[in-house]
């Protein structure tokens, strides 16, 4: 069984913002983070579950997700996401995150379990840190698809 363990963070939502991901697998270990200059929570919480499952390469693998993220796993638990897809995601945001999720999310067995976050949970603390830490760095990416929508909204 692999564990990946997510977290996402932005300050002002929107605003500068990253994600954390723990993969661990046996005694495998790896720690992924990247922040980007504009975005959103959601946005960041769901980019880390679509991450970690990139992550991983061999295929029908089983997989529990710890996240603090309520968006992300009743999405996927209570199946809206798929209800969503149905109806082409009319009116939903982050339209690109959940194609990329539905893709991988697909190849494997993968079961969500929610942490409460900031509760000592010790991954989701690591997660949140990581997420933090890359939403401050100088290396920041452009989350392209949500600044080209923010900047639609503006013009409307």
């Amino acid at each position: 069984m692999i564990q990946i363990f997510t977290d996402g963070a932005a300050s002002g939502n929107p605003g500068p913002g990253g994600y954390g991901v723990i993969l661990r697998a046996g005694n495998h270990y790896k720690e992924i983070s990247e922040g980007f200059r504009l975005t959103t929570n959601n946005r960041m919480e769901l980019l880390a579950v679509c991450i970690g499952l990139e992550a991983i390469k061999k295929l029908n693998q089983e997989i529990v997700i710890y996240s603090d993220s309520k968006y992300v796993i009743d999405s996927v638990e209570k199946k809206w996401v798929f209800a969503w897809l149905k109806k082409g995601f009319a009116g939903k945001k982050n339209k690109d995150l959940w194609m990329r999720f539905l893709q991988v999310y697909k190849l494997h067995q993968v079961k969500f379990v929610w942490v409460k976050g900031h509760a000592g949970h010790p991954e989701n603390e690591r997660c949140d840190e990581l997420a933090v830490i890359a939403s401050k760095s100088k290396d920041q990416k452009i989350d392209t698809v949500f600044e080209v929508e923010n900047q639609k909204q503006k013009l409307l």
